[in-house]
Formats: structure tokens, sequence, C-alpha cells
């Protein structure tokens, strides 16, 4: 199959698809009908939410050293692990075991991300065509969008919370055994601890790096329990089946967006914009909790928080000067310890305050502080 650049976009968008879309952001669909069948409180939901971040960092600092074998081996892997942890959640029953399948999910996932970038956008460079990044990123909303209309889909039709985790497995390993065929062999092949020319971290890339982390705990309690909190709000219950949806459609093209915003502006200045769109959006979930401002904060960090990771590990490539690998395993491993940070925050506090709304405060303060930082 020959070297194209296109193909390759859209194969990445596929394994983005799989390792986050789905591997990533399908518990939070599944989430209440979770906690309704197995008693789960708000801090053990945070917590196991948690285990996936925490395995997302690991997982990210391990991309980042000199593995041995092909990148095409490393890849696959991650995909295929994203796939079995997804559908075994459905065949298990306790906090423990949730904590150790979402803990290795997470680990998958950040090599799905990693490998996935570093593949499809060095391909992009060297053929002149990095405005397909766009494609590759519309993979994270894309998969949210289908594993929300299948998780919708199947509740509707009366299965419960054990068959959409085993429904969105087998989603997965369709996605994983696309981005196979989609991504030529001549793209898989080349060693991925072939040698490169070291980068070299900055004053602005520490500070990009910095923002990244405060990003990913100002997105995450939204992105984690705005299913969550449309559930426990009375007279909300029936946007819980299409939330999430509108959620993943906003996400979609949102990449495409925020790159024609920072071929105008700049791309540190349109992370420190998007990062204050999003911080909106978080305020509106926990506002006045009626439909519109439900909706809104669905548009608003679904139209976000893709935008900002795209942003960010374009930035970060840039900054880099040299091998960009480490430093995008570097931001997802900070990125991954705000999301570790977040949920079980967040459950904490919900739990003790019977509210969304200082968590979400705090997280809407993260993201202007990254803002802040981006711009500077």
């Amino acid at each position: 199959m020959a070297r194209n650049p296109a193909s390759a976009a859209l194969g990445g968008m596929v394994a983005l698809a799989v390792a986050i879309g789905i591997g990533r952001f399908v518990y939070t669909p599944i989430l209440p009908p979770m906690q309704a069948a197995l008693g789960l409180n708000a801090f053990a939901a945070g917590l196991i939410a948690s285990a996936n971040f925490a395995g997302y960092l690991v997982g990210a600092l391990a991309a980042a050293l000199p593995l041995p074998g092909s990148r095409r081996a490393w890849l696959a892997g991650g995909l295929a692990s994203s796939t079995l942890t997804t559908g075994a959640m459905g065949l298990v029953r306790g906090v423990p075991a949730f904590l150790a399948l979402r803990f290795a999910g997470g680990a998958a996932s950040a090599f799905g991300l990693v490998f996935a970038s570093a593949i499809v956008l060095e391909r992009l460079a060297e053929s002149g065509r990095l405005g397909l990044s766009s494609v590759l990123f519309a993979g994270v909303g894309t998969g949210i969008a289908l594993s929300a209309l299948l998780v919708s889909a199947m509740r509707w039709a009366g299965f419960g919370w054990s068959g959409l985790w085993i429904a969105s497995g087998l989603l997965s390993a369709a996605g994983t055994l696309a981005a196979a065929a989609l991504i030529a062999p001549e793209e898989w092949r080349e060693a991925y601890d072939a040698p490169l020319r070291a980068a070299r971290i900055s004053a602005a890339l520490l500070r990009l790096i910095a923002a990244y982390g405060l990003f990913g705990f100002g997105y995450v309690i939204t992105a984690t329990f705005l299913v969550a909190i449309v559930r426990a709000t009375t007279g909300l219950r029936p946007l819980e089946p299409v939330i999430w949806v509108v959620f993943g459609l906003a996400a979609a093209p949102s990449v495409l967006l925020w790159s024609r915003i920072a071929r105008r502006i700049g791309l540190g200045r349109a992370f420190a914009l998007a990062a204050v769109v999003e911080a909106l959006g978080v305020l509106a979930s926990v506002g006045l909790a009626g439909a519109g401002e439900i909706f809104l904060s669905a548009v608003l960090v679904g139209s976000t928080f893709m935008g900002l990771t795209a942003l960010g590990l374009m930035g970060g490539r840039t900054l880099a000067r040299g091998d960009a690998r480490p430093v995008l395993a570097l931001m997802t491993g900070a990125f991954g310890l705000g999301q570790i940070i977040g949920p079980s925050f967040a459950g904490a506090l919900y739990d003790r305050l019977g509210s969304f709304a200082v968590p979400s405060l705090a997280a809407a303060a993260a993201l202007v502080t990254a803002a802040l930082l981006a711009a500077a």
C-alpha cells in the first residue's frame, strides 16, 4: 500500500476513536446505570475514573522510553489492550476489578495516543499535509459520538451496564482492525528506537506542559460526571440518552475549527482562548441547571477539549525542535496527572456537599490559569 497521508490520517483517526473516544470516554455514559445497579457512590465512581487516568500517566511515561521493536507493535498492542480491557469491564464485578481494568485501559489509551500521534503527525509533516491533523484528532469526538449512540440504543433496548461494556469492546475491536488496514505497512515498520536528535526543553515548552496539565484537571470533572449531573437533576433526566451524543458531535469537528483559529492568531493564543471557552462550559454544567445550560456545557466543553488536546500536542512538537516523541509523552503525562486528581477530588466533594459546584469552580480556575500560561 502506498504511503498515503490521507489514509494515514484516517487510520490515526480510527486509532484515537478506539484508544480515547471509546477506551477512555465510554465510561461516562455507562456510569449512571453502573451506579444504579451496583450502588456505587460518587467517590467510588471518581476513584474508578482516576484509576484509568493513573494508568494513562504510567502509559505516557513508558511511551517516552527507548522501547525496542517497531511502532506498529506498540500501537497495535495499545489498541488491542484497550479493546480487551473495555470489553472485560462487563465481565467482572466489584470495585477492585474495575480499578485494575481501568488502570490497564488507561495505559493502553496513552500508548494509542502517543504512537498514533507520533506516526501520523510525522507522516503528515513529511508530506507537507499537516492540515490533515484535524482528521487525526477528530477521532476522539467520533469515537465518543459512535459509542454514545451505541450505549443509548442498547439502553433503550433494555440492555444492562455489563452488556454496554461488552458491546463497546466489540466496537473497539472493529476499529482496531480498520486502523491496521488504513495505516500503510510502511508507516508502521520504522523502528521506534531509531536515533533522533534529542528534544530541547525551553521555558516556553515548560509553560505549555504546565498549562496542559491544568487543562487535564480542568476538563475532566465535567467530562466524567456530565451524564451523572443530568441524571441527578430533576427535570433533566430525559436528556440523559442524548447529552453525551451532543458532546461527541461537538468534539468531532472541533480540531478543524481550532486549527483554523490557531493559523490566524497563533497556537498559544488559540490555546488560551479555547481554555477560557471551556471554563465557561464547565461553569454552565453547574449553573442554573436547566436544559439550556446543560446543552451549552456539552457544546462548549465538547468543542474545546479536543481542540486543546491537538493544539497542545502540535505546540509541543513545534517547541521540541528534535525528537517529538518524549515531549508528546511528557505532555500526555502532565495531562494524565491532572486527570488523576480531578475525578476523585470531585467525587469526594460531591459525597460531602451534594453538588459538583465547588469542584467545577476549581476546574474553571485551573483552565483560566492554563490560558494565562499559554498566552504568556
